[in-house]
């Protein structure tokens, strides 16, 4: 049974991060090896798994070559 992803943000966080993968044309492992992450950080990122830093926020639009605007706009914080 798949875990189900942190929250709604990082469920759409994850979409937006796989959508801009897909329109770059590269796979987890290259975007990955961009970012200067691990593919299975990646990964569970996509899925909404992680709850990621700022730092990682910005490794990964680097490696998306994306504005990290793209990413995070309109998020709503989840509630208490």
């Amino acid at each position: 049974m798949a875990k189900p992803p942190v929250s709604s943000a990082t469920r759409t966080f994850g979409e937006r991060v796989r959508e801009c993968r897909h329109e770059l044309g590269v796979s987890q492992e290259t975007l990955a090896a961009c970012a200067g992450l691990h593919w299975t950080f990646v990964s569970q990122a996509e899925r909404g798994l992680r709850n990621i830093s700022l730092h990682n926020l910005l490794k990964l639009s680097a490696g998306l070559q994306v504005d990290p605007a793209r990413l995070v706009t309109g998020l709503e914080p989840p509630e208490s």
